[in-house]
């Protein structure tokens, strides 16, 4: 290990030890240290354990003090420091300073650091060709370069990671020694000579490999092919952007008809030239994340119709991998299609041997590499709003960062719900959620959720005294909870109460508030289906202060898909001739649905908020039927952007007993129906009224209640119109508002709350199901 010899005046010598937690490996931490006290001239040691980092330094109290001061206001770019704790200890004369081998103690665990986008110095070395890592597509260093992804044990070194597998060849080992080198204790360091290489397939044969294959794969994307690239967390499907037969035929083969699929572009100048980018926009795209971001398109730019169809955003993230970048570097494109490499619905793939029984007949090139991927991550999503990233989908870059609750938590497991499907751990002050794993419909995604928990369980090192679940008794998640053993007790959480709270515990709010909940689908303990939720809840308990008035949805899921239902149900239920409808529906399927919905044949009454978007969607004529979640509200916003009605602009509703009642939309209703040929003014209307409504009704409560703060929470606060007109309403009637950032408000922050109900009550009150 690297050493400093020390002259000082051993007479003035004081000793300090300070053990420290966070996101402090794996992020360049030591040698950060290392040279704090190369710089004081101070001995002693720093190593990694499974409880984060100890140092000690020796030396005079005042280079001891410039050490604590430097260490309090400079850190690296990604370290997080969560907590320190200082003693003084009895001089012994340290003559050094080492970077000591790490230890293991089975019961600590530290904070595995999230993936990382190529810094610019890598990225500089990658296009240097006077440097010895000119075109690698695997530079890192302690700065950027996979982390998570390759993990497999705790402390983070080199041997717990899939590197150990690559040898360092004398010019990486002497790199990696040098407390000088940015790459000094870089665990996945490499080269062309030692590290991991690319090769491209095609579907029976090695065709090319190295820089080759990189050339070579951008000929077959110019061409109009679809290439199967290994990337940091999985495989994509990667095809030109701009060439609309190529993203017809990846929709064809991923059976994937129209939800959007995210493009990758050359550079920030690219985006800004097919989207509408804010300040905020830019700061997620270039920052050390890189996830998709949602933006405004621009009208008539080369990308094709079929990558986002119905649709006013893209979604748009820059390289972040080196492979990336030199696909890119040479190439006559800016911008690929970049999909999960994966069929609609399935787990992405991550491992070359998986590549044959499920990408072979999505593909016709096939870019792999030989670092294995530990654990899958796949991209997130977020939208900006209030100048802030508002995540959508947290995964790859931010999995698995922890939140900071900033209150001690027994260890929980939260097994999240259906859609969109995390799960939390929760140990010491800490919670971390896991990557997004997928919704949770077949055998292939529940054994990517098991996986990927055992992993995360054996990297924190928790072992769950309680477990966390959805009351909806037929998703996966919850019967695989109840599939544990009988000795650790279960908890059944209600949705909205669980997205409320996760909210506040994003928020570390305590006390009571007023939670908005907006969603499609969420089981209520009355047994009907609640998404339309006005509650009045703390971490203990929640009260339904209002709801959306229930309609009956005939057909459970057909019905979700074929929209056209939920407006025939709202039309019925306000005394509208839902005959309109009836020329763009089967006529048969149209009196059948009639006919259950008259006599309560296999529907499930629900109060909504997704339900009601599909019903004005069908209304205005937007669409009939659905092809994946959120569509028809998606096409909807749309819409109420362009149409930009003034807010003050609604329709009639009615809040019925506001005490604990229902807010009736069957004047919105027919108002929609009357001015269904003007589908921008309907969207408008429609949104305008949602908002205001939402207003009066919170309101209402903090009258009655006294409570002065909101949160808002659900799938449909990713609408960020709604969003923004509720927000601006809310805080004119003088109200706190509250929204997520760092969590999903959809279901994939579902399990965060979950995991916050369920320690309230491990807490306060004997364990035990509920």
């Amino acid at each position: 290990m690297p050493n400093l010899t020390l002259t000082r005046d051993s007479a003035l010598t004081v000793r300090r030890r300070l053990f420290v937690q966070g996101i402090v490996q794996g992020v360049g931490f030591r040698p950060w240290v290392h040279q704090l006290a190369h710089d004081n001239q101070l001995g002693g040691y720093v190593f990694n354990s499974t409880a984060g980092v100890t140092i000690e330094i020796e030396g005079s109290e005042a280079a001891n003090q410039r050490f604590l001061s430097d260490f309090r206001n400079s850190r690296p770019t990604l370290a997080v420091i969560d907590y320190v704790r200082e003693e003084l200890l009895e001089p012994v004369g340290y003559t050094s300073f080492l970077i000591r081998e790490s230890e293991t103690a089975s019961a600590e665990f530290v904070l595995v650091p999230p993936d990382i986008a190529t810094c610019d110095a890598c990225l500089a070395d990658l296009r240097d060709p006077h440097n010895r890592r000119f075109g690698y597509p695997f530079t890192n260093c302690t700065h950027c370069g996979p982390r998570y992804s390759i993990i497999q044990d705790i402390p983070y070194d080199r041997r717990f990671t899939t590197m150990s597998e690559f040898p360092m060849c004398p010019a990486c080992e002497a790199e990696y020694h040098d407390p000088v080198n940015r790459r000094f204790h870089a665990q996945p360091n490499a080269c062309p000579e030692c590290g991991p290489w690319v090769e491209l397939w095609d579907k029976e044969q090695l065709l090319s490999s190295r820089a080759n294959a990189i050339r070579e794969t951008q000929h077959h994307l110019e061409s109009g092919h679809i290439v199967a690239i290994k990337g940091l967390g999985g495989f994509h499907l990667a095809c030109l952007a701009s060439n609309e037969d190529s993203v017809r035929l990846l929709r064809e083969r991923k059976r994937r008809s129209e939800k959007p699929f995210a493009v990758m572009v050359r550079d920030l100048a690219v985006a800004e030239a097919i989207c509408q980018v804010s300040d905020a926009d830019r700061a997620a795209l270039t920052g050390i994340r890189r996830p998709v971001v949602l933006m405004p398109r621009v009208p008539g730019t080369a990308i094709a119709g079929q990558v986002a169809p119905g649709i006013a955003w893209i979604g748009i993230m820059l390289p972040y991998t080196p492979l990336h970048h030199l696909l890119f570097d040479g190439a006559g494109f800016d911008a690929l299609v970049m999909t999960s490499g994966n069929l609609s619905e399935e787990p992405i793939v991550s491992r070359n041997e998986e590549v044959e029984s499920r990408l072979n007949s999505l593909a016709d090139y096939f870019l792999v590499h030989n670092r294995r991927i530990q654990t899958r991550v796949d991209d997130s999503v977020v939208r900006t709003f209030g100048g802030r990233e508002r995540t959508l989908r947290r995964s790859r870059g931010y999995a698995p960062h922890p939140i900071d609750l900033g209150i001690p938590v027994k260890q929980i497991l939260a097994c999240g719900g259906e859609l969109k499907n995390t799960f939390c751990l929760t140990k010491e002050h800490y919670a971390v959620i896991s990557q997004h794993i997928g919704d949770l419909e077949n055998l292939e995604t529940l054994e990517a959720f098991q996986e990927t928990l055992e992993h995360m369980k054996r990297f924190f090192r928790v072992a769950p005294v309680a477990v966390a679940h959805d009351l909806h008794p037929q998703y996966l998640s919850t019967r695989y909870a109840l599939s544990l053993p009988v000795d650790v007790p279960k908890f059944g959480i209600q949705h909205h109460h669980a997205h409320i709270v996760s909210c506040m515990a994003e928020n570390r709010l305590q006390g009571e508030v007023i939670g908005v909940a907006f969603d499609g689908t969420g089981y209520g303990t009355d047994g009907k289906i609640w998404g339309g939720e006005f509650l009045v809840c703390g971490y203990d308990s929640f009260e339904r202060a209002l709801h959306f008035r229930y309609v009956p949805l005939a057909g459970g899921d057909t019905g979700v898909r074929q929209i056209w239902r939920s407006a025939l149900a709202y039309l019925r239920d306000a005394g509208v001739d839902p005959g309109f409808l009836a020329e763009h529906i089967p006529a048969r399927a149209f009196s059948t649905v009639q006919n259950m919905i008259a006599k309560e044949i296999n529907t499930v009454e629900t109060s909504s908020c997704g339900r009601l978007f599909d019903a004005v969607a069908a209304i205005a004529g937007v669409r009939t039927e659905t092809n994946y979640e959120g569509q028809a509200a998606m096409e909807l916003e749309a819409l109420a952007v362009r149409a930009a009605l003034p807010v003050n602009e609604v329709w009639p509703f009615e809040i019925v007993d506001e005490a604990n009642g229902e807010i009736d939309f069957r004047e919105t209703i027919r108002c929609a129906a009357r001015a269904r040929r003007h589908p921008e003014r309907v969207a408008g209307l429609f949104h305008n009224t949602l908002a205001r409504a939402t207003a009066q009704a919170c309101l209402s409560i903090a009258a009655r209640t006294g409570i002065p703060r909101v949160c808002l929470s659900g799938g449909s606060f990713q609408n960020i119109y709604l969003l923004g007109r509720t927000v601006e309403l809310l805080k004119k009637a003088g109200l706190e508002v509250y929204l997520h950032s760092i969590v999903p408000p959809n279901d994939g922050g579902l399990c965060l709350g979950q995991a916050a109900i369920t320690n309230c009550r491990v807490t306060q009150r004997p364990a035990g199901p509920t």
